[in-house]
């Protein structure tokens, strides 16, 4: 499919706004996390920015985005619909956690605590629905997959926690356990997509233009001429695909650059300490949000809509 950069800006800055929320409320409720309305402001700003130019993003790529209200009505079957809902709910506790800690310099007691975890469950829940929104289209090969969602949850706590680890460094906030949290969440990633690697180049391309029209059982199909004499908007956004060679170039670059390098270097920041811990911290976030986005962009460019049968495809 046509990598649209909105929608990779969507999964990604979101993704990213969701864990910083889940981390900055888990550490609030279990760490002890101090209750610095300037944390508060820095940290659950960010969260919110990334979120909020995630969402917004994704409008842009809608043909009408001013109907993009009408998505909520179809929750009870509609994976997208569920994520706006879900996304238009976390707001709520997420406002009353950001309250508290911003406001009134609190972020425990019974009704911070609660705000808190609610905020986390519920920025788990939009990331959920995030990947199911792709997972449940048995109709591409490369997204009908067991591990599409449980990566792009991984991928969410994993880029949350580094941004919530280099807070917590500018703060001079004890992190040698969330630091090694945070590896190995990277490391679970790195794991978890090579798997998923695994499993698609494994799935076989057994479906063809005979399947497509019922006509397979008089021999082999093929179309005598093209569906349309001109490129339609199907063609542009379901008929583009990598060359596998490149595919499996940006897939080692995605684990070298996006989880390698940031594991080494969050690693180094562990045995080291001190400002230098810092200026490797953020290498370590560009390196990520580098290779994320190049994850995401392949995760689009590898996909194959089994539409493109009708359009020359010989198999998908």
């Amino acid at each position: 499919m046509h990598p649209a950069y909105s929608v990779i800006l969507f999964t990604t800055a979101s993704g990213a706004g969701y864990g910083l929320l889940f981390w900055l409320a888990i550490l609030s409720t279990f760490d002890d996390l101090p209750a610095t309305p300037m944390l508060g402001l820095v940290g659950l700003g960010l969260a919110f920015g990334l979120i909020v130019t995630g969402l917004l993003s994704s409008t842009s790529h809608l043909g009408r985005p001013e109907r993009a209200w009408r998505a909520f009505s179809q929750w009870r079957t509609s994976w997208l619909s569920r994520e706006g809902v879900a996304a238009v709910a976390a707001f709520v506790p997420f406002g009353l956690f950001a309250l508290g800690w911003i406001v009134f310099g609190v972020n425990r007691g019974i009704i911070w605590t609660l705000a808190a975890l609610a905020s986390a469950i519920m920025a788990m829940v939009t990331v959920w629905c995030t990947g199911m929104i792709y997972q449940s289209l048995p109709t591409i090969r490369a997204w009908s997959q067991p591990l599409v969602t449980p990566v792009y949850v991984v991928l969410s706590l994993a880029s949350g926690a580094v941004l919530a680890l280099l807070l917590l460094r500018i703060m001079n906030h004890e992190s040698e356990d969330f630091g090694w949290l945070t590896v190995t969440l990277l490391a679970a990633a790195l794991l978890m997509k090579r798997i998923y690697w695994s499993m698609l180049d494994a799935v076989p391309r057994d479906l063809t233009p005979g399947d497509a029209t019922g006509l397979g059982r008089f021999g082999k199909v093929r179309p005598l001429e093209a569906p349309h004499t001109q490129p339609n908007f199907v063609m542009r956004e379901m008929g583009y695909k990598v060359a596998r060679k490149h595919a499996e170039k940006l897939r080692v670059l995605v684990q070298i650059v996006g989880f390698v390098v940031p594991v080494l270097a969050l690693i180094l920041t562990l045995a080291i300490g001190g400002a230098l811990s810092i200026a490797l911290t953020v290498f370590a976030l560009l390196a990520l949000a580098f290779g994320v986005v190049v994850e995401r962009w392949l995760f689009f460019a590898e996909a194959q809509h089994i539409v493109t049968l009708y359009y020359g495809a010989e198999a998908a």
